[in-house]
């Protein structure tokens, strides 16, 4: 197979580990049979310093003509970088909506797995992990709270600001089959958050949920409220298989997701639009102050490479070859610095990914 794939590296870690899961993808392709023809554009504080914005519309034209884009990390210090003395749209951020919203990539995929290995690194008690989890947050991406009319004004002589929540059913549909069709494939199981009780777009939220899962009748429904999935997150992960939810919900809903596995280094992201093409991602930032030091965690990325392979290629045994290439390597007992645990091996971003790429 042929794929063209679009990289962007970004700005702080994002050269290193971006350059670590090519050399991975690399490596499936000479044992498997494909070949992966990459194309570099620049996104976030690297374009800006370029080219004044955040991305530009040659960028954005050129991850349209590709069959995926990987993506490294964007963004600095917003305390301490010239990126951030400017106004919101023009930050290096805003370059991250601007290329789902061209894109139309609505459909965010954040998987939360505890590796056995990395037990001890979990902030949760032996107890609640048991025998671990392995979930997936399906997030809207483009609707809800951050894309609807907002403004700022005087009203009676004091500052009013207004944020408004909109979602139509065509949006909630389309969320709906992404993660019905991924339940299929797993354990089964969506969970879909709201708040139903409150507001009026979560009512419409879960009516249309609702009429989707009249499609997959294999699959199991069951609505849960925004405030108890989060408590239910650290006092029994391991019922979730596939989270749905709206956007800013799911913002805040994987972030916490995350950080139980013990480490944000080690987890991968996708989003998706309605036909194959998709964007992959870690879920940690630039972490510009480890940049160039060879320090960084290359896993998140690599893992994000093999679902790239997976849904936008229909790979699926070059994704298990990767993913079983990272156990391996946990297993033999070797970490960065930020997984690092007693009795273990110490190794660099480079190494890390040779390390994975011979073990394909």
């Amino acid at each position: 197979m042929d794929c063209r794939i679009v990289t962007i590296p970004g700005d702080g870690i994002g050269p290193e580990i971006v350059r670590e899961a090519c050399k991975v993808l690399d490596k499936v392709a000479r044992v498997y049979g494909h070949s992966f023809h990459y194309k570099e554009v620049l996104m976030g504080g690297c374009s800006i310093d370029a080219y004044g914005v955040p991305l530009t519309e040659e960028a954005l034209e050129t991850a349209r003509q590709s069959d995926a884009v990987l993506l490294g990390a964007v963004g600095g210090n917003v305390g301490n970088s010239r990126w951030y003395d400017v106004a919101p749209n023009l930050r290096p951020e805003a370059g991250l909506l601007a290329i789902r919203k061209g894109l139309n990539l609505f459909a965010n995929i954040r998987p939360a797995y505890l590796y056995r290995e990395l037990a001890e690194a979990c902030p949760l008690k032996k107890e609640i992990i048991g025998e671990g989890f392995d979930m997936v947050i399906m997030r809207e991406l483009t609707g809800g709270l951050y894309f609807g009319e907002r403004h700022t004004e005087e009203v009676g002589g004091v500052l009013q600001a207004t944020d408004t929540l909109t979602y139509n059913e065509t949006e909630i549909r389309r969320i709906a089959v992404k993660a019905f069709d991924i339940a299929r494939k797993r354990r089964k199981s969506v969970i879909s958050v709201d708040k139903a009780n409150v507001l009026d777009s979560s009512r419409l939220w879960r009516k249309v949920v609702e009429e989707v899962a009249k499609d997959y009748p294999e699959v199991k429904l069951e609505h849960m409220l925004v405030d108890n999935c989060a408590m239910q997150l650290v006092m029994n992960p391991g019922q979730f298989d596939v989270v749905l939810t709206e956007n800013m919900f799911g913002d805040i809903l994987s972030d916490e997701a995350s950080m139980i596995t013990g480490s944000i280094g080690m987890l991968s992201s996708a989003s998706l639009n309605e036909s194959k093409f998709g964007m992959y991602e870690p879920s940690h930032g630039s972490a510009p102050d480890i940049a160039g030091k060879d320090l960084a965690n290359p896993i998140a990325t690599i893992l994000s490479a093999a679902m790239m392979l997976r849904y936008s290629f229909d790979l699926d045994k070059e994704a298990d070859a990767i993913e079983a290439a990272v156990q391996k390597v946990l297993t033999e007992g070797y970490r960065t610095t930020d997984i690092m645990s007693e009795g273990c091996t110490k190794v660099g971003t480079a190494q890390m990914g040779d390390l994975i790429a011979e073990r394909i």
